[in-house]
């Protein structure tokens, strides 16, 4: 008998408490739209969210010293949900869309291309797939600007025409900003020039530090003080009537050389298999023609004491990504492994650099799945 985590997942809150929930409300509480509005947010005529890559909720609790501000809001708070897999793509997926990952597709880091036997990265894209037919849905942007409301992005300026921004967050006017004083400084002039605006800002150096120190590191705690600051800031700079929101796009786990189980050190991991896809907390796993059921049997007899192994469709069946729209699923691995603990499932010779990190994210655990859902004024 296959012998599986002792704790149970986290499946994330769609529809009630996820991170596709919070910027549907947020769009709805900018046009009024009662229905839309699910977490109940206050009618207002500016919005200011801030993603901050990383920082689950509860990293912020365990570090409260180090962010004196964010860790006020967060006694007047609520939790939520980032999707499945907790991870960058899929979770700016959700937040671009207000829909989850089932429907918008950003279903993972990796994942393949139906029919073409390779994988697409979410972060390096590859030049030769458009990014709107991989995301065809409306975008949060593209609703709001119809909807007369002005859509800001602020971030790195090589984010502009990346890919990722292309597929979940177009239709945004991009203001680039490189660092936490332009950040705020952007961010306050976009929110002062409209009326009626959402403004999206991304800062994502707290989970980069995150992947190779780790979250309990002086690093960590160090940049999470320096974006304590910048949400201060922006709290500071708001125009009369604005709401902040801050959330994160996923926790984090530390994983050490102890944890990692390697498929490229375990020949029988790859029996069977045409491609590995995800990342180390959150693998699709793509079977060669007729080597499905081999596969998930060999994965759970070998990982199924560390991970949550199963079908492509028993996934869908117990909600991990959302209501599916039918064209998207095939980018689902056949098999679907979420790390429990803080295993990781690396592939050493494939993937060196994602292996060699420290802190890591995209599984069904509280530390990646709770994200905070912060808001100043305090709702």
């Amino acid at each position: 008998m296959t012998r599986e985590p002792r704790t149970s997942p986290i499946v994330p809150s769609y529809g009630d408490s996820s991170l596709a929930d919070l910027s549907a409300s947020i769009l709805a509480s900018l046009t009024g739209d009662a229905a839309g509005n699910v977490l109940g947010l206050p009618e207002t005529n500016r919005v200011c969210l801030l993603i901050i890559d990383g920082l689950g909720w509860e990293l912020l609790r365990a570090h409260q010293a180090a962010a004196p501000f964010l860790s006020e809001l967060a006694f007047n708070s609520r939790q939520l949900t980032a999707g499945f897999p907790s991870t960058t793509v899929t979770s700016l997926g959700s937040l671009g869309t207000g829909l989850p990952p089932g429907t918008h597709g950003m279903l993972g880091y990796q994942v393949a291309i139906p029919g073409e036997h390779r994988l697409l990265n979410g972060l390096h894209w590859p030049k030769d797939v458009d990014p709107l037919a991989w995301q065809a849905k409306p975008t949060l942007f593209e609703r709001a600007a119809a909807a007369g409301v002005v859509p800001v992005h602020v971030g790195p300026g090589s984010f502009a025409g990346s890919g990722l921004t292309q597929a979940a967050l177009r239709g945004s006017q991009y203001r680039p900003a490189s660092s936490l004083g332009a950040l705020a400084a952007v961010t306050a002039d976009a929110l002062h020039a409209s009326e009626r605006t959402l403004v999206y800002v991304y800062h994502g150096d707290l989970d980069g530090v995150g992947h190779v120190y780790g979250t309990n590191s002086a690093g960590w705690s160090f940049q999470l003080a320096h974006v304590d600051r910048l949400a201060e800031q922006l709290a500071g700079a708001l125009p009369m009537g604005t709401v902040l929101y801050v959330t994160a796009d996923h926790g984090m786990v530390n994983v050490g050389p102890d944890d990692k189980i390697d498929v490229d050190a375990i020949p029988q991991l790859r029996e069977g298999v045409d491609l590995l896809g995800g990342e180390p907390r959150a693998r699709h796993v793509y079977a060669k023609p007729g080597a499905a059921a081999d596969v998930l049997a060999t994965w759970q007899e070998i990982v199924g004491e560390h991970a949550w192994v199963t079908t492509r469709d028993e996934a869908i069946k117990d909600g991990w990504f959302g209501p599916p729209d039918e064209a998207l699923t095939a980018r689902i691995g056949d098999v679907v492994a979420a790390a429990a603990g803080t295993t990781g499932i690396i592939a050493s010779q494939a993937e060196p650099n994602e292996s060699r990190l420290f802190g890591m994210h995209g599984s069904l655990t509280s530390a990646e799945q709770l994200v905070p859902m912060l808001a100043f004024p305090t709702l």
